[in-house]
């Protein structure tokens, strides 16, 4: 984890490897309570005897943006900016899934700083943030299950 004592240090960061977070496994129960909160209930995700037979993925898949979702969970086990009164999202820049998370996969995130910028009283920070998959074998997928250009803006 990467801690910074005020947005202002954000400035220098550009280029920084923030590292990566602890493993999380996606349970076909997580891709359910999606499922249940966005209403997209397509079967490749929930219908796991279907997806088996079926789907070119040989079982369900998580949704991408249950996959994007995560991104809030790891980004506050990567950067932790103190001295700052609030934190907001400011959006995305960027989002591309270059490979599915089958459920019970395990991903995890690693992040860079990729800009930086003082705007409107705060500082605005751009982290790329990579979910990266376990392989069956316990190395890392080659390719990620998402990329995501994340925004947020902090203010002192």
């Amino acid at each position: 984890m990467t801690v910074v004592d005020s947005p202002a240090e954000l400035l220098d960061l550009v280029g920084a490897d923030l590292g990566t977070t602890d493993w999380v496994e996606v349970t076909q129960d997580r891709i359910g309570l999606f499922a249940d909160a966005t209403g997209d209930h397509q079967w490749i995700h929930v219908d796991v005897e279907r997806a088996r037979s079926e789907s070119p993925f040989g079982g369900p898949i998580a949704h991408g943006y249950l996959t994007l979702s995560m991104v809030n969970l790891f980004l506050p086990e990567l950067l932790t900016v103190q001295g700052a009164s609030m934190g907001v999202n400011v959006g995305l820049d960027m989002v591309r899934f270059p490979a599915p998370v089958p459920s019970g996969s395990r991903v995890r995130g690693r992040a860079e700083i990729v800009a930086a910028s003082e705007e409107k009283g705060g500082v605005q920070v751009t982290v790329r943030v990579t979910v990266e998959r376990e392989a069956e074998d316990g190395s890392i997928d080659p390719k990620p299950a998402c990329v995501a250009d994340t925004v947020s803006r902090f203010f002192p």
